[in-house]
């Protein structure tokens, strides 16, 4: 992604100060993290929030009449409201809380695509989508009928969007990536929501490896459904945030059925409650909402923009340093250039298993993930089974990619002998 001018550099020692876990030894060396596309680490003001919320101010919310659960309602109600600037939706109303970006997914395919696509009405993906993004509308074409188009990309990795208006023709969903967890690359999400909607068809945007690292704004990207998670934005595991215009959520019939997401209750059916509260059966994460609106005004304090400059800088040094160090001997796949890229960068060497040499990375401390990463039409598309992951975020620093490359030159020279 293409870096805002004279932002003020992030100071990498006093970040990284802030996350506990990244003193720790590990491997007979220092901790190098560079897997946040999976899960990102987790600043002490986060875990503070979420403890100081079960110290003073925990209970069930909702419907009580004494001080102790209006403050655990207040607290988890003021978290929808942290959410909601976070992404500048116009009320807090259109937060849905899940428990993570993959049922938020589901929502809206099991709600709003269950109750209005028909045989024949058309999905339109990209090979570059999460498994999340891609298995409940491959559910929902085995139930109902909806026919999956699928935009393709290019050589080099990006999306390739000259067949774009034709996929668009007579679709209803354009359900698409802010960032691709394998190859980083970034789509244009605010033009094709705008070709989208000329088209007729709504846009959910994926911005679970986006909204971490960049400022989101759903109506700059034309978005009407818009999915992430807490845990890869240095908030907690266990809460998920599903943004959605108001009068779609009004449409929509309820996701899951119990306690919390009904107005009346009788023999002979019932009544849901309203917005958003209809699509939060049961008692939600109250702590973990505490904590991602912890984790989202640490963001904020540092600044998304300054965030989104730091980690351009690293995937430039990491495109730069790692093809110097190994030439053709590793592939890195994805775009060439950091301006048509987040900070992911997938990577192989012909005759290593990216599990094998993970593991060899692991003995000196760095941190990276192998496997088909969730996304395997991508995988097909590249031609490999699985690659090795390197993600970074704001508590990284050069010398994490530089501790990178000095693991890869040993593993490559492990399996060599």
């Amino acid at each position: 992604m293409r870096p805002v001018a004279d932002l003020e550099p992030l100071d990498a020692a006093r970040i990284k100060a802030d996350f506990p876990i990244l003193a720790r030894p590990a491997g007979g060396s220092r901790l190098v993290f560079l897997d946040s596309a999976a899960s990102s680490q987790r600043p002490t003001a986060v875990g503070e929030a979420i403890d100081r919320y079960y110290a003073e101010d925990h209970a069930n919310v909702h419907r009580a009449a004494y001080a102790l659960a209006e403050r655990a309602t207040n607290a988890m109600e003021s978290g929808r409201r942290r959410v909601a600037s976070f992404v500048g939706g116009s009320s807090a109303e259109e937060i849905v809380f899940t428990k993570n970006a993959t049922e938020s997914l589901n929502l809206v395919a099991r709600s709003w695509g269950a109750a209005n696509l028909r045989p024949g009405d058309v999905v339109v993906l990209s090979l570059m989508e999460h498994h999340a993004n891609i298995v409940p509308w491959l559910q929902l074409a085995e139930s109902h009928g909806v026919e999956l188009r699928w935009l393709g990309l290019t050589p080099e990795g990006r999306l390739d969007l000259s067949g774009i208006d034709e996929a668009l023709d007579g679709a209803s969903l354009l359900s698409i990536t802010g960032m691709s967890n394998v190859l980083g690359t970034v789509p244009p999400v605010a033009e094709l929501a705008e070709r989208a909607h000329a088209a007729g068809a709504l846009v959910c945007v994926d911005a679970c490896q986006s909204a971490p690292h960049t400022i989101t704004r759903v109506v700059d990207l034309g978005a009407d459904f818009l999915a992430f998670s807490g845990h890869k934005l240095c908030g907690p595991t266990g809460v998920g945030v599903l943004w959605a215009r108001t009068e779609l959520l009004e449409s929509m019939p309820p996701f899951l059925g119990g306690g919390g997401m009904i107005l009346d209750v009788r023999t002979d059916g019932f009544t849901p409650a309203a917005v958003p509260h209809k699509f939060e059966a049961g008692t939600p994460p109250i702590a973990e909402i505490v904590g991602l609106a912890a984790a989202i005004d640490y963001l904020e304090d540092i600044g998304l923009d300054r965030i989104a400059a730091h980690e351009h800088m690293l995937t430039e040094y990491a495109l730069e340093t790692l093809p110097a160090r190994f030439g053709d001997d590793l592939t890195i796949f994805g775009p060439a250039n950091a301006e048509h890229r987040g900070g992911i960068v997938s990577f192989a060497f012909a005759d290593i298993h990216p599990h094998d040499l993970s593991q060899v990375l692991d003995t000196h401390g760095v941190c990276v993930r192998p496997g088909h990463h969730c996304a395997k039409p991508l995988m097909r598309v590249l031609g490999v089974g699985a690659t090795a992951r390197a993600s970074w975020y704001l508590y990284n620093d050069t010398d994490d990619i530089d501790a990178l490359a000095d693991a890869l030159a040993d593993a490559r020279s492990f399996f060599a002998i």
